[in-house]
């Protein structure tokens, strides 16, 4: 279960294409708010719930659906 909810750059990265705001930073797909660095943000994202909300759900329910899409490609190939 840890292992599922850890969360990678990599796993914010690839939440989104559209993740890099020019000039600004990196906007957390969940609450929208942006972050200067790609370490803030995912600081953002593991303490998110201290301020009253939780990113880290968004992100691994989405890299939980990743992982289920990518098992389901591999039992799909010969």
């Amino acid at each position: 279960a840890s292992e599922r909810a850890r969360i990678t750059v990599r796993d914010i990265l690839a939440a989104s294409p559209r993740q890099l705001v020019p000039q600004c930073g990196y906007q957390c797909m969940s609450c929208c708010r942006v972050f200067p660095t790609l370490w803030s943000l995912k600081i953002h994202i593991q303490h998110s719930s201290q301020e009253g909300y939780s990113c880290k759900v968004y992100y691994r329910r989405l890299k939980a659906l990743w992982e289920k899409e990518h098992k389901e490609q591999e039992a799909a190939s010969p």
